[in-house]
């Protein structure tokens, strides 16, 4: 495939593993990061940037490995001018008139082409970048507690009992058809919460289509449906009702007379 410039919306927790990744890659971290004013960063930013109010996720990121986050000026991109150059070294070096098969294998050209541009003298520095970052002094990324990416995502537990998540179905207990869930997603699983409570939790399934349910999760719904639908029937009594017809009384002195004069005839 061809070079082609394109821009990705993410969420903060994928921001946030793009982060760990990075990470990984250098083997730590500085103690502080410039960024720019992006709703996976910052909600509402004040004079001072340490004192904004900071997306939730990312706070509890950068608390985590405890570096200081500072914020560009807004509408001044000369704050950040030399990132943006960076950007435009990597396109014209290594994107335009590359060809890739796939993403593995432009992955795979990306490593290679790092490799002899990072052991290169570096035209303003006039170092070595790979020297560089050594004398960095790193905050080690194996020092620090495994931070736990978790990504929430709403759903409707339909009438049926089940929630769907990436093209899958998941049973609920049927108590909770109806209503809303929450799915707190970390690595390869997720819990199930309606309001503050974790009614249930699985292993996410590949690809697309299967059904996933538990049997417990129904368990006692026939019986109470039956129960309604009897206390619905007591509630409505009978279907047929008939209103009390009003009957004449006679002797049987009558019928006798009636009877005779039959005879007689």
């Amino acid at each position: 495939m061809r070079y082609v410039e394109f821009t990705l919306s993410i969420d903060a927790p994928t921001f946030i593993q793009c982060h760990l990744n990075a990470f990984d890659f250098f083997g730590g971290y500085t103690e502080e990061i410039l960024y720019d004013n992006i709703k996976q960063i910052i909600i509402k930013r004040a004079i001072k940037s340490t004192e904004s109010e900071w997306n939730s996720q990312f706070e509890q990121f950068f608390r985590h490995f405890g570096f200081t986050p500072r914020l560009c000026r807004p509408y001044r991109p000369q704050t950040k001018g030399k990132i943006e150059s960076t950007i435009g070294f990597v396109k014209r070096d290594f994107f335009m008139g590359g060809n890739f098969s796939s993403l593995s294998d432009l992955d795979s050209q990306l490593v290679s082409w790092l490799k002899r541009v990072n052991s290169n003298v570096h035209g303003t520095t006039q170092e070595i970048p790979d020297a560089r970052l050594k004398a960095e002094n790193l905050n080690l990324i194996g020092e620090c507690p495994t931070f736990i990416v978790c990504r929430e995502v709403m759903r409707k537990i339909s009438r049926d009992c089940f929630i769907s998540y990436e093209g899958n179905k998941y049973s609920v207990p049927y108590q909770f058809a109806g209503c809303d869930a929450k799915l707190q997603i970390e690595n390869n699983r997720f819990e199930v919460l309606v309001g503050s409570k974790v009614i249930c939790e699985y292993e996410i399934q590949s690809g697309s289509g299967r059904t996933c349910r538990i049997k417990e999760h129904f368990s006692g719904l026939l019986s109470e449906v039956l129960k309604e639908n009897c206390s619905r029937m007591q509630k409505q009594g009978d279907i047929l009702r008939f209103p009390d017809l009003a009957v004449n009384t006679r002797p049987l002195s009558v019928y006798d007379e009636l009877i005779g004069g039959l005879e007689n005839e």
